[in-house]
């Protein structure tokens, strides 16, 4: 029987009266959930509109007690801004840099092509610029620390993989005890950008291979997996996944993933793993 995640810990009266007219509420930490004998694709998209919360149905078979593994993007996932946009504003070419990111987020740029393009636009920018963007600009979404603590408490790893660059994750698995990381490495020279990336690009299908390379390292299954993102360069990582989470995400990563969240922070995550 379909299980469907109410992502709330309260419901006004309207909300709670739509919902009984679904199925019998059960509150379970910090959310509902509703046993449904069944629920379409338009009956959801009802329920949403209506309640104006974050719904999901559970995929058939996944069971969040088994999940050892969560691997989610860095921008505009785990973090509030695109690294390289914020980046290029030091240029001056924020605007330029951040057309072809959004592009390249919603799938219509291919994603290698793309960073090659706007890592070249860094040429000779000075990488103390980095660490300001890192201090001053850089911000976790919200409920990033509950998330982290609590996959902490139930012993499921953290795995942080992204098309962006490891002068990020690296602070970052530092700064939050993550488990893995995996991103670009810019070049340098005398303290100077040199417009490409060292090694191979951290693209699409690198994400999917880190996942499955996780799953061996860690004797699991892709189906105790859940990933997490907001760009097309996240959909063959999250294909792969038990269970995939398109956070406040594009519309192409919205109609492909298992399940999304629009209102909550990344701590509604939890509730997928909750009983």
């Amino acid at each position: 029987m379909p299980t469907l995640i109410i992502h709330t810990p309260t419901l006004n009266d309207a909300q709670h009266t739509l919902f009984q007219s679904v199925g019998e509420l059960k509150a379970c930490n910090n959310h509902f959930r509703i046993e449904c004998n069944h629920i379409d694709n338009e009956k959801l998209f009802e329920l949403r509109h209506e309640s104006e919360l974050d719904l999901n149905l559970l995929p058939d078979g996944f069971d969040g007690k088994d999940v050892k593994l969560l691997i989610s993007d860095m921008d505009s996932t785990l973090i509030a801004i695109e690294c390289i946009d914020e980046i290029a504003d030091y240029m001056n070419i924020k605007p330029q840099v951040s057309e072809i990111t959004e592009a390249a987020m919603r799938g219509e740029l291919d994603f290698e092509g793309s960073l090659t393009k706007r890592v070249g636009l860094l040429k000779g920018l000075n990488t103390t610029t980095l660490q300001q963007v890192y201090d001053e600009r850089l911000q976790l979404n919200p409920g990033a620390n509950t998330l982290i603590d609590s996959l902490k408490a139930k012993s499921i790893k953290f795995a942080l993989v992204s098309g962006g660059f490891t002068f990020f994750t690296d602070r970052l698995k530092d700064k939050l005890g993550l488990d893995f990381t995996r991103a670009n490495v810019l070049s340098e020279t005398d303290g100077k950008l040199n417009g490409s990336v060292d090694g191979a690009i951290i693209g699409a299908q690198a994400k999917a291979d880190f996942l499955h390379e996780l799953c061996q390292k860690l004797n699991i299954q892709p189906h105790q997996v859940i990933a997490a993102g907001d760009g097309a360069n996240d959909l063959l990582m999250m294909k792969e996944a038990g269970l995939s989470v398109a956070y406040h995400a594009k519309p192409a990563v919205q109609s492909q993933a298992s399940t999304a969240l629009n209102h909550r922070g990344l701590d509604a995550i939890l509730d997928f793993l909750a009983e």
